[in-house]
């Protein structure tokens, strides 16, 4: 196949999600400013998304790709390489893009070496959905961290919302081999190339995440492994909220047995007001006290999945020198 002529390639990889990638593919049919391409690099999967792909030729610029499974990062790059564009736009394919996303970025874009953008709860999202949204984005989870404006001055673009230049592409290489933090550790090598990112909060996704809290937790659990590895790859970007959900799961499982044997049940007063605090802050900003329920068993799913990576990662790859690795590489999408 030739390349695309277009200045910008939407590039999104893809593995067993025809559903997903249809509505994704359908909202940027959508997009007030059309002028860009579709690359759609299908990661060796069973459930294939050529045929979803085949009905959106005639509303986008569109091409598709399969090769062998080698993980998300390489199947970005796999995109670039059959691209002619000069700017670089990546998405998962559990997102759903606003209509004027390319036409907020179209505006930035002269200025921009490398950017990222923040992720938001859908409405047609199901509660667990949203819930999931909230945890990975509140302030008493992750800090706030995740496309918060205070962080725009040395903002890390995640994967599933993020572009950079050609010319940034060709100086970094692009992504590398891990199948999770590999955008973090790009983000990180951009930097040490004296580029700078730029988070633009305009350029928002709805993003779906995971289904279900058992899928929820796999990922937060790679995530923690994910951040050792990075940790070793580039030391100074380990910083100190990375440490608070493995804090947490130790503070339980300290605290849970000491109130039992112990008859001091004020130990757990700490996790009962921060669960409540989510709960009512869950509520309060999606108006629904069931997904504010259902937002602070999220918060702990993704504390203890967190942590527990965390824990077990520094254990593997600080103390018994073992080399990168990451869990559930065969189970992660089921």
């Amino acid at each position: 196949m030739k390349r695309l002529a277009s200045d910008i390639s939407i590039i999104i990889p893809v593995f067993n999600r025809p559903a997903e990638i249809e509505e994704l593919l359908q909202s940027l049919a959508g997009q007030t400013d059309d002028k860009f391409d579709v690359i759609v690099v299908e990661d060796g999967s069973q459930q294939k998304s050529d045929e979803v792909v085949a009905d959106f030729q005639e509303k986008l610029s569109i091409q598709y790709y399969f090769k062998e499974n080698s993980g998300p990062g390489d199947s970005r790059n796999y995109g670039c390489e059959k691209s002619g564009a000069d700017f670089f736009i990546f998405f998962d394919s559990d997102c759903i893009i606003p209509p004027e996303y390319i036409q907020f970025l179209r505006n930035e874009i002269s200025s921009v070496q490398a950017f990222g953008g923040p992720d938001r709860s859908h409405p047609s999202f199901t509660p667990i959905q949203k819930a999931i949204s909230y945890s990975m984005t509140s302030l008493f989870t992750t800090g706030g961290i995740r496309g918060n404006k205070k962080s725009a001055e040395k903002f890390h673009p995640r994967s599933f919302n993020m572009g950079y230049s050609r010319e940034v592409y060709e100086k970094t290489g692009g992504f590398s081999k891990l199948r999770f933090g590999e955008d973090i550790d790009l983000s990180i090598r951009i930097f040490e190339l004296g580029f700078k990112t730029k988070l633009i909060p305009e350029c928002y996704v709805y993003h779906k995440r995971r289904t279900d809290f058992k899928k929820f937790y796999k990922q937060v659990f790679n995530s923690g492994i994910a951040r050792i590895n990075l940790y070793l790859r580039h030391p100074k970007s380990l910083k100190l909220v990375h440490f608070f959900p493995a804090a947490f799961v130790a503070y339980q499982l300290l605290s849970i047995p000491h109130a039992i044997f112990h008859d001091e049940f004020w130990v757990l007063w700490p996790t009962a007001i921060y669960i409540i605090l989510i709960l009512l802050d869950a509520s309060l900003k999606t108006k629904s006290l069931w997904i504010g329920i259902l937002s602070a068993w999220a918060a702990i799913v993704q504390l203890f999945g967190y942590g527990l990576g965390f824990i077990k990662g520094f254990i593997k790859r600080t103390l018994l020198k073992q080399s990168e690795f990451h869990a559930f590489d065969k189970t992660f999408y089921k």
